[in-house]
């Protein structure tokens, strides 16, 4: 398993779950100092929605996980603007966005100046989507009675 000296991962981190536990520890283990970029609620709109937690609890809760070491807020999906202020050896992203379009050109890209993207498996069964899902089939059943 090779070890880097900076790694860098992202994410909304809204509803923190499992999921987002396991790729912190994960990447952690990967390397010496970890970044974690956590995306601003202006940010969150890529996703069609808006985040539940808003952003400084959010990094709040970043902030307080032992395996990080910095966080930083992500204002852009650049993910290049992020290498030119952190200087990240790997990038550490969850298997879902493995093999497609977006990653793939990453891959190139980060490729060339010799930085690595690594994939963590997803964790099946949970993520912050399906939670706010589950919220709003809850608030449908008490509103519809």
């Amino acid at each position: 398993m090779k070890k880097y000296k900076v790694g860098y991962t992202t994410g909304v981190f809204d509803m923190f779950h499992i999921g987002h536990l396991n790729i912190l520890k994960k990447a952690k283990e990967r390397c010496d100092h970890l970044i974690v970029g956590v995306t601003t609620d202006e940010l969150v709109s890529y996703k069609n929605t808006k985040a539940i937690i808003p952003q400084q609890e959010r990094l709040a809760i970043i902030e307080s996980i032992k395996y990080v070491d910095q966080v930083v807020l992500q204002e852009t999906m650049d993910k290049m603007d992020a290498w030119n202020k952190y200087h990240f050896d790997a990038m550490f992203v969850g298997s879902d966005w493995q093999g497609t379009d977006k990653w793939n050109a990453f891959e190139q890209q980060f490729g060339a100046i010799g930085v690595d993207i690594v994939y963590f498996p997803y964790t099946d069964g949970t993520s912050s989507t399906k939670l706010k899902e589950i919220l709003e089939d809850i608030l449908h059943e008490h509103t519809s009675d």
